[in-house]
C-alpha cells in the first residue's frame, strides 16, 4: 500500500500521508513524499498542492523514532538529508502554492512538513509541538527558520520546553494562517487551493519564486548545517540514552552536574 496518496482534482493536486497509525516519518514515507512532490512539480494540470493526512485525527506524529534508534551515523545523515535537505528544496521548487491541511496532532517532522508549505489551515482542535528535546534530540532545521516567523524568544519557548501547543496559539505565533472547525481542514484547504488555482499560473510561479527568495536569506545553508547538527548531537551518549528510554517507555537517566 502507498504511504502517500496522490490524486488530482479540479487543478489541485492532494498529497495525503497514509502510514498508520499516526503517520510517523521513516525513510520509506520521505521518499514517497518527495517522489509526489515532484510528481506534482512536473503535473501541468496540478495548480496548487495540499498536504493532508489520510489518518484520522493525525497529520504527522513526527519521526519514527526507530528510524535513528541505534542506527550508524551515515544512516542517520541520509535520513536526515533526505527529510531536510531534500524536502526543502522539493518544496521550495514545487513552482505553485502548496497549503498544509492540519487536523489533530502535528509533531517534529510533521511540523517540518506543514510550516515548508506556503500557507497552514489547521482545525481548531490540532496541537503542535516540537518534542525532540525530551528525547535527547534537537529540532535542528526549526533552529533555521522558527526565529523568523515567531521571533527569537518565542522560538526558544517553543523548541526547548518540548510543549504541544494548540492551534489558537498557532494562530497568534503567525504558525498557521486559517482556523475551522473540526472535520473542516481539508474542505477548507481546497476552497483556498481553488482561489489560488484560479490565478495565472506564470505569474503565480514566478511570484512565489521571487517571495520565496526574499525569504531565503541563508536559510538553505542553514537546512544543511541542520543535518549536520542533528546527526552529531544523535549519536551522543545522552541522546542514545533519552531514544532508548523513549523506547522502553521510561524517564530517561540523564546525569545532573552537581553545583560546584
Amino acid at each position: 500500500m502507498p504511504l502517500v496518496h496522490y490524486r488530482l482534482a479540479g487543478g489541485i493536486a492532494e498529497l495525503l500521508l497514509d502510514r498508520p497509525p499516526v503517520n510517523a516519518v521513516d525513510g520509506d514515507l520521505i521518499d514517497e513524499l518527495l517522489a509526489a512532490l515532484e510528481r506534482a512539480r512536473r503535473d501541468a494540470q496540478a495548480r496548487a498542492v495540499i498536504i493532508a493526512s489520510a489518518q484520522p485525527r493525525r497529520f504527522c506524529a513526527g519521526l519514527d523514532i526507530r528510524a535513528v534508534d541505534g542506527q550508524p551515523v551515515e544512516v542517520m545523515h541520509a535520513l536526515l538529508e533526505r527529510l531536510y535537505v531534500r524536502m526543502t528544496d522539493a518544496q521550495f521548487n514545487l513552482g505553485k502554492p502548496s497549503i498544509a491541511a492540519v487536523a489533530g496532532a502535528a509533531r517534529g517532522a510533521g511540523m517540518t512538513i506543514a510550516i515548508g508549505c506556503d500557507l497552514i489551515v489547521a482545525e481548531r482542535t490540532a496541537t503542535f509541538g516540537y518534542p525532540e528535546i525530551d528525547v535527547g534530540l534537537i529540532p535542528a532545521i526549526h533552529f533555521a527558520h522558527l526565529h523568523r516567523i515567531v521571533g527569537r524568544h518565542r522560538a526558544f519557548d517553543l523548541l526547548f520546553t518540548g510543549r504541544s501547543f494548540g492551534a489558537d496559539e498557532a494562530r497568534e505565533l503567525g504558525l498557521v494562517n486559517r482556523l475551522v472547525d473540526e472535520g473542516q481542514a481539508l474542505g477548507a484547504a481546497r476552497e483556498l487551493a481553488a482561489l489560488l488555482a484560479a490565478k495565472a499560473p506564470g505569474v503565480m510561479r514566478r511570484g512565489r519564486a521571487d517571495f520565496l527568495r526574499e525569504f531565503d536569506s541563508d536559510y538553505r545553508r542553514g537546512v544543511a548545517n541542520a543535518v549536520e547538527n542533528f546527526v552529531s548531537l544523535a549519536n551522543s551518549a545522552e541522546s542514545r540514552e533519552g531514544i532508548r528510554a523513549f523506547v522502553e517507555k521510561k524517564a530517561p537517566a540523564w546525569g545532573r552536574r552537581e553545583d560546584s
